[in-house]
């Protein structure tokens, strides 16, 4: 991919136009040694749209393990001997403390993650105690509830207890789906993204890569999320966690990624990208150029492995010219959002 088509794919993608399907290959093969100017081109959208800005959101494991699914990058699944906690719904008091250290931490977003194909009513009724309290005590902090696969109805009751969004990641494309979980299916996570955006819950939907995809799967599973619209993407990089079936697998290098990083800002020119999980560990000492693509991160740690301190992730933005976007920011339309556009190409 030369200079003037890169040049093109940016400008186009400050229109709100995405790339087509070999336009989106293209980025993927741009070689090692153009992948940083590759990174300063494409940083332009990232600017246009969320400027210096960059939302932290923090994560919570409310249940962790105890899975029945196979999906066999995870360390919860029943596929897995890896060392992790195992607990039940954690209770109320405990979701609102770890509440009151993502706001500590500066985070407008608290992720409550369940394991599970999905939540009984039971487990439901635990969780919506839980939203409630941390509502009660926190009443601008947007909760993400993340709780496998949504039976009719609960995604209105999530709604109505005051959940904000959603997440339930595609993870990679439907070619490739069956290579790496036989319990559900694509089609099963397409459904539920669905169910929620419906219900008026803010869709998070994203994908998971390292676990053996080619090329085409990276760009089928974009353009799958695509026509989810999806209001953020978190892009998740593997960790190889020791006991799951893809422990052995370190396929990502720290260039690779932010070629995927790059793409995905091009396919979701003015959504909210992510780096999820992985990053510390696949990025490395890279991170910094991550955040001139993706305009959000979680702080601290992860479902079952942990990330670098939060005070590193503040110091890191600090260091990048960046900051941490605030709660009267995210009410605002981005039409009132003055862009801020580079002139300036750097591919060459």
């Amino acid at each position: 991919m030369d200079r003037a088509s890169v040049r093109d794919l940016v400008d186009r993608a400050l229109e709100g136009l995405p790339p087509d399907r070999e336009e989106a290959l293209a980025v993927l093969r741009v070689s090692d040694s153009q992948t940083l100017s590759l990174v300063a081109e494409v940083a332009r959208v990232r600017r246009h749209f969320f400027q210096d800005r960059v939302k932290l959101n923090f994560l919570l494991n409310i249940k962790s393990g105890l899975c029945p699914e196979d999906c066999q990058y995870c360390s919860q699944s029943k596929l897995s001997t890896a060392p992790i906690p195992r607990y039940s719904m954690l209770p109320p008091a405990a979701a609102v403390q770890a509440a009151t250290i993502a706001v500590g931490t500066g985070a407008k977003r608290f992720c409550m993650v369940a394991s599970g194909r999905g939540p009984s009513q039971s487990e439901l009724r635990r969780f919506l105690a839980a939203v409630r309290a941390v509502k009660g005590a926190h009443p601008d902090l947007e909760i993400c509830a993340c709780l496998g696969l949504l039976a009719d109805g609960q995604a209105e009751q999530l709604k109505e207890a005051g959940v904000y969004a959603y997440n339930h990641n595609l993870n990679t494309s439907q070619d490739h789906y069956g290579k790496i979980c036989s319990t559900h299916d694509f089609a099963d996570r397409r459904q539920t993204v669905s169910r929620a955006k419906a219900s008026g819950l803010s869709p998070c939907s994203g994908a998971l890569f390292g676990m053996g995809e080619a090329d085409e799967d990276i760009v089928d599973v974009g353009f799958a999320l695509r026509e989810l619209e999806p209001d953020s993407v978190p892009i998740n990089f593997l960790i190889p966690i020791e006991g799951t079936p893809l422990a052995g697998d370190c396929e990502l290098t720290p260039l690779r990624c932010l070629r995927i990083l790059a793409l995905y800002r091009l396919l979701f020119p003015d959504v909210e990208v992510r780096i999820a999980g992985g990053r510390e560990v696949h990025l490395r000492s890279l991170q910094p150029l991550g955040l001139q693509l993706a305009n959000s991160i979680f702080a601290g740690d992860y479902l079952t492995t942990k990330g670098q301190a939060a005070s590193a992730d503040l110091d890191l933005i600090a260091d990048c010219g960046l900051r941490v976007e605030t709660a009267d920011e995210l009410t605002l339309p981005r039409s009132r959002l003055a862009p801020v556009v580079l002139k300036t190409s750097a591919f060459d």
